[in-house]
This record gives structure tokens, sequence and C-alpha cells, in this order.
């Protein structure tokens, strides 16, 4: 089952809590096979034009992948690290996901996801980062 979808994104790092980032945008949401996906372009805003950013999300943890100008697949697992590479235009960077908090809350209609991790690049100390997407179904 495929929807129309307002997809909101928002995130913040311990770096600057005053600057946080926050994308609203159109795109689709789907429902295939006991899986919720969560489909959008990314824009100039996000510095990620020509990106498409899809959220597959499951009962305990959700995957983000950006394919286009950016290319990566980030995993978000409670207590879990996971491991992937972040390929921009400017070059591959090895990137290190440790998921603290997560919540889920999805059905049909759409939903919330929130999860607080430490992400880290190679050789460099952790940043603390919190992330906020909300879907809603037209």
């Amino acid at each position: 089952m495929k929807k129309n979808a307002v997809i909101s994104v928002k995130s913040i790092s311990e770096l600057d809590k005053k600057d946080a980032i926050e994308v609203i945008t159109p795109g689709e949401f789907i429902i295939e096979e006991g899986v919720f996906k969560a489909i959008y372009k990314e824009t100039e805003l996000s510095g990620m034009k020509g990106t498409v950013t899809t959220i597959n999300i499951f009962e305990k943890d959700f995957i983000l992948e950006r394919t286009g100008t950016t290319n990566t697949k980030m995993e978000f697992e409670l207590d879990k690290t996971a491991i992937s590479l972040y390929n921009t235009p400017y070059g591959v960077m090895d990137l290190q996901i440790h998921t603290e908090e997560l919540e889920i809350k999805i059905d049909e209609n759409g939903g919330d996801i929130r999860a607080k991790y430490a992400m880290g690049f190679s050789g460099q100390p952790p940043i603390m980062t919190e992330i906020w997407i909300n879907i809603k179904v037209q």
C-alpha cells in the first residue's frame, strides 16, 4: 500500500544545541510485508540535492538509506553499534553509530520515531545527536 505523506526530520547535536536542522517535505509512505517505508527527495536546504532518502522502519529498529549525490546506510537499533560508509561528493567517511535511546510508534497512518545516538567518524570522538522523524499520511 502506498500513500502520500508529509515527512518531517529534525536533528540536533550536542555541538550546537541551538542550531537544529529540520526538513519538512512531501514524500511517500509505503507498507509492504510488515515493513513501513518513508521515502522523500532531499533538497538544497539539506545540502543533499539529488539524493533520495528511504527510511525502513521495523518494530525495534530502523534503517536510513540515502542514494544519489550522497550514499549511506545508517542502522539504528537500541544498544547496538553499526558501522557504515558515508559516501559524499567530497569523499568517503567511515561512520559509527551507537544508538542509546530509541522510540518507534508507527502504524498505517504514519507515526513518530525518536533516536538518541553517538555518531563518530573514524579517529574522531563521537558526537551525541538526537533525531525526530514524523510521518503524516495525507
